[in-house]
């Protein structure tokens, strides 16, 4: 029994009867005729979704119905769901987008990043441009908005490593996720020792690029093993994450980041900056001097005068950067008064968690939360977190693990109130 043959349209003709020409013109106008379709049926779904159709199906949202009656997924369901509500406030580009014009990966870019841009310039620069530069563009845009740091955050509190051993191989899986900024720095670590011919077995040529960086991990690790490590080479031109920000952006102004904005603030903290003047296509028209923000005299001094970190109870000397109280980018200088020793965690804490540093009626310096609540160098005491006319004893009575662990979720950030009955809730 032999097998059916593929159906063809009647009107269909073979590959041999076009030229390479007429295939590429003929796919490019079906593109463009799928691409406005699509941005009418995104139209449709916002006034489905305005007219709460899903409902008649017991669904709890139209994304949920466009999964179920449309095959799609339930992530892209979400977003064509969230592209067609935001295309409501951008006409320029639901004009292109009708037109045929822009594709829908473009234009579910462009919708993430055109509230915080000019719409015309960034149209007129997604017209130009593959569908991967725009993303890239719109993320770079998206780093420069407040709500960046929130990113940063949650990107930060994913980071984990993982450790498999496969007895029966005789191996060892290690999966690492970090933030990008922390894990180049990694990356540039493993490139560096195999540069520098720092890898075992076969003869390097031999070797596939993904075993050198294996080997290459492994002399990392001998050398903190080793206890031996070369300050002086952390600051080498080698060993530099290069990142793109607008100074405007860095000003708190409209503009494009690599990385989310207090990402870029807190990396440039205490590190090498190079400007470099571009025009609006990004092609560089003067580069300047690298210049070093803090220099090693005066991280001698900041280390004289801090002996450390400063945050309250904080006393790590390890991975310590210098931090600007007042930024360099808008007017802080580089002075040791404007200066304080961080720790790389509660650095990163100081950035994109919320703390910031504030100054009291006599000049003097203290930490705040982002909830106004300052934090003390010597702990909170109970009276400090109560409400006048609070008492102690009817709150929490007179044990005292009970006041200590009302006292933690109230710093923990943690609602924490008395019912009648003197029970923290």
């Amino acid at each position: 029994m032999t097998a059916p043959a593929p159906l063809r349209s009647p009107s269909a003709t073979t590959s041999s009867d076009r030229s390479i020409d007429d295939l590429d013109a003929a796919i490019c106008r079906l593109a463009t005729g799928i691409n406005a379709q699509s941005y009418r049926f995104l139209l449709l779904v916002r006034e489905f979704d305005d007219r709460f159709g899903w409902f008649k199906w017991s669904c709890r949202s139209c994304a949920e119905w466009l999964a179920w009656r449309c095959g799609l997924s339930v992530s892209a369901a979400r977003e064509h769901v969230r592209t067609a509500h935001a295309l409501h406030g951008l006409p320029a580009i639901s004009a292109a987008f009708a037109d045929g014009k822009l594709s829908y990966s473009k234009v579910r870019a462009l919708t993430r990043a055109a509230c915080l841009h000019d719409e015309d310039l960034l149209l007129a620069y997604a017209l130009q441009a593959t569908a991967a530069q725009v993303e890239e563009r719109c993320r770079q845009i998206r780093n420069v908005a407040p709500e960046s740091a929130d990113a940063a955050q949650r990107a930060w509190k994913r980071r984990s490593l993982s450790i498999w051993r496969n007895a029966a191989n005789g191996t060892l899986r290690i999966t690492v996720e970090l933030p990008i900024e922390e894990g180049e720095i990694v990356a540039r670590a493993i490139e560096r020792a195999v540069e520098a011919g720092d890898v075992t077995g076969p003869e390097l040529g031999e070797q596939s690029w993904h075993a050198q960086q294996a080997d290459a991990f492994v002399a990392i690790s001998k050398v903190y093993l080793g206890g031996s490590s070369s300050e002086s080479s952390a600051t080498a031109d080698h060993n530099q994450v290069v990142l793109h920000v607008d100074e405007g952006a860095l000003r708190g102004g409209a503009g494009r980041s690599d990385l989310p904005i207090d990402t870029i603030k807190r990396l440039t903290c205490d590190g090498s900056v190079l400007t470099i003047v571009e025009d609006a296509d990004g092609t560089p028209l003067d580069v300047g001097r690298k210049k070093r923000t803090v220099s090693t005299a005066l991280k001698r001094a900041l280390w004289a005068r801090d002996r450390g970190c400063t945050f309250p109870g904080c006393g790590n000397k390890r991975y310590i950067d210098a931090h600007h109280v007042r930024h360099w980018a808008d007017g802080g200088d580089t002075s040791a008064e404007n200066l304080t020793l961080l720790c790389s965690y509660h650095h990163r804490l100081l950035h994109e968690g919320g703390f910031r540093i504030a100054t009291d009626a006599d000049g003097g310096r203290y930490f705040q939360r982002s909830d106004g609540r300052a934090i003390p160098r010597c702990g909170y005491r109970l009276n400090d977190v109560l409400d006048d006319g609070v008492d102690v004893a009817t709150l929490c009575g007179d044990d005292p693990a009970s006041a200590e662990g009302w006292l933690a979720a109230v710093v923990n950030g943690r609602s924490a109130s008395a019912d009648a009955r003197g029970v923290v809730t």
